[in-house]
């Protein structure tokens, strides 16, 4: 599943082709939303947001689309209004005099109103997103110890949305490896310089994962890596996706577990 960094760059993406522009031209094959396909045409996307995993469309008649991709959602864009070839199903379209935002095969598609935001089941559970500039690594450290989550395993509450929304699988391996904790250390049992780091570790892999398209490796070590052949899945990560594979710090194997029906990977000495 997309996790917070990929969700802005579709996000982004998606934003240069609709936000600000009026549609022309509004195509909803997926049932439950045919009805807008005349409210939305002529209308205008006034302002786009990530929260979490979702998207939500700001419409000048006051309607918010909330799109989630869940395993196999895609977003494409065509600098012309015509709609790219895919094996995929559409369930929306948009057009404008700036092309077209394509979405296919998302599931998780609905119409609310900004009043409804709160106490949306997804959206109004979220907690502070990964990505939002406003996010300190102070104000990351004091979530770690809120009643909720300083007795929650980090390899669980790197998961929970609720927590802190935008981190998945990867992100959470990456995180922790980055930090040098194990995947089973709670924040009550960690010092106060240990949740500092973690808490800077969290920001910046974040959004060094979207500045970098999904590496989270350090911009130097990678290009290092790509020179010496190493293919781009492996190069993006620490430990990631890389099970039996030498620790780029201290060359142990690489180990991996499951925790939360998830798999996680960590290196059994930089995060003993």
């Amino acid at each position: 599943m997309p996790e917070g960094p990929e969700i802005q760059i579709a996000c982004d993406k998606v934003a240069r082709v609709v936000e600000g522009h009026t549609l022309t031209r509004v195509q909803i094959p997926w049932p439950a939303l045919t009805e807008y396909e005349k409210r939305w045409t002529g209308r205008t996307i006034k302002k786009m947001e990530a929260r979490g995993k979702a998207l939500l469309f700001h419409f000048d008649c006051g309607d918010v689309l909330y799109t989630h991709n869940q395993l196999y959602g895609r977003w494409l864009t065509r600098r012309k209004p015509e709609q790219p070839k895919s094996n995929r199903t559409l369930r929306l379209a948009f057009y404008t005099d700036k092309g077209g935002a394509f979405l296919y095969s998302a599931t998780d598609l609905e119409v609310l109103m900004p009043n409804e935001l709160a106490t949306h089941p997804y959206v109004g559970s979220l907690g502070p997103d990964i990505l939002d500039s406003n996010l300190t690594p102070a104000k990351v450290k004091k979530r770690l110890l809120h009643k909720r989550f300083r007795n929650r395993q980090l390899a669980s509450l790197y998961l929970d949305q609720s927590f802190l929304a935008g981190p998945g699988n990867y992100l959470r391996s990456e995180i922790l490896f980055c930090a040098g904790l194990a995947p089973r250390a709670k924040p009550s049992q960690l010092s106060d310089e240990q949740l500092k780091t973690l808490a800077q570790e969290t920001l910046k892999l974040s959004r060094r994962s979207y500045k970098t398209k999904g590496y989270t490796t350090d911009p130097a070590l990678a290009e290092k890596l790509k020179e010496a052949g190493e293919r781009r899945r492996s190069r993006r990560h620490y430990v990631f996706g890389r099970a039996g594979a030498p620790c780029r710090t201290c060359r142990t194997p690489i180990e991996k577990v499951a925790i939360s029906s998830r798999s996680v990977f960590f290196c059994p000495e930089c995060q003993g």
